[in-house]
């Protein structure tokens, strides 16, 4: 046992406000380098490696001109001040799924950019050039813009799968996007149905609504399941929260929302985990049941022991 004597213990008293300044002064040099995220994460699921990729993150103003369009202003906010959000502004993360199965690398939608979802995936590790398959949940341009660029496609060795209601609406709606995005690529995109398999262990889910062809997509190795929801819900709360809650982008919002709850009851039921491509950063996370409505439980550790 060490024991100070009373001249010990006042130099070291004396000294402290001298070494907490010249600690303040180190640090009073260091450079402000902003608000940060991580870029990407990475867990085992069964047989497979499964990494969801910061593509880009979009802020915008007037949140309830996209969420919640269907209840009062006083409702909209009163929801966001007891989940500790602003009413105004919302930060929308686009993130990609990059799935290993041992056999193939396939990623899940393709992002808003070619350069934003290549560097997000250089950070992970990987290159454009491995990505076997582009799998898209449906064909928004935040989920299609990153398939081509102006030196080409961004995945040069990947073939597409998408619903065939998903491809046929967008392509039959003359859309802007979809033609410069995937008509160039359409040698290379096969139609999957529901319950049809992308790879083993990897099954496509209808979960139609926000757009005609929206699906999921169930993993499933070694008894170990996740499911890639896409856009099913967008927001933690204004969308998983009161999924009656109406949000612009839905083509069909009453489909949307019916699809809403049938699928967040599954996740609950199941106590499945999900990724949602639009969730908080790492956008993983399970789902409960609250009221009338559900709550989103980001992970933690858990899917790391």
């Amino acid at each position: 046992m060490t024991h100070f004597t009373r001249r010990q213990a006042l130099i070291g008293a004396a000294a402290a406000p001298l070494a907490a300044g010249l600690a303040g002064q180190v640090q009073a040099n260091a450079k402000m380098m902003g608000a940060s995220t991580a870029n990407y994460h990475r867990i085992v699921r069964g047989g497979f490696e499964v990494t969801t990729i910061l593509a880009a993150a979009f802020v915008r103003d007037n949140a309830q001109s996209i969420f919640g369009t269907n209840v009062s202003a006083e409702e909209f906010a009163a929801v966001s001040a007891a989940n500790f959000l602003p009413a105004d502004r919302v930060m929308l993360p686009v993130t990609p799924t990059v799935v290993n199965t041992g056999t193939e690398l396939l990623l899940f939608d393709a992002g808003a950019d070619p350069a934003g979802t290549a560097a997000a995936l250089g950070n992970a590790g990987y290159t454009p050039e491995q990505i076997d398959a582009v799998v898209l949940t449906h064909m928004h341009p935040d989920h299609i813009g990153g398939l081509i660029g102006d030196s080409g496609p961004t995945f040069p060795n990947a073939r597409i799968i998408a619903t065939a209601e998903e491809h046929n609406f967008w392509a039959g709606n003359n859309n802007e996007v979809f033609n410069a995005k995937v008509k160039p690529l359409n040698d290379r995109v096969s139609f999957i149905e529901d319950g049809g398999s992308v790879a083993p262990g990897i099954t496509a889910m209808h979960a139609f609504g926000h757009t005609p062809g929206h699906t999921t997509y169930l993993l499933d190795s070694e008894g170990a399941q996740l499911l890639i929801f896409g856009d099913t819900a967008n927001h933690p709360v204004w969308s998983l929260g009161y999924p009656d809650w109406e949000v612009v982008f839905d083509i069909d919002k009453s489909m949307a929302a019916a699809t809403r709850r049938r699928v967040l009851s599954m996740l609950a039921a199941e106590k499945m985990p999900f990724i949602g491509f639009h969730m908080p950063f790492p956008g993983m996370g399970f789902v409960e049941t609250r009221g009338d409505g559900f709550r989103y439980v980001p992970v933690s550790y858990q899917m790391h022991l």
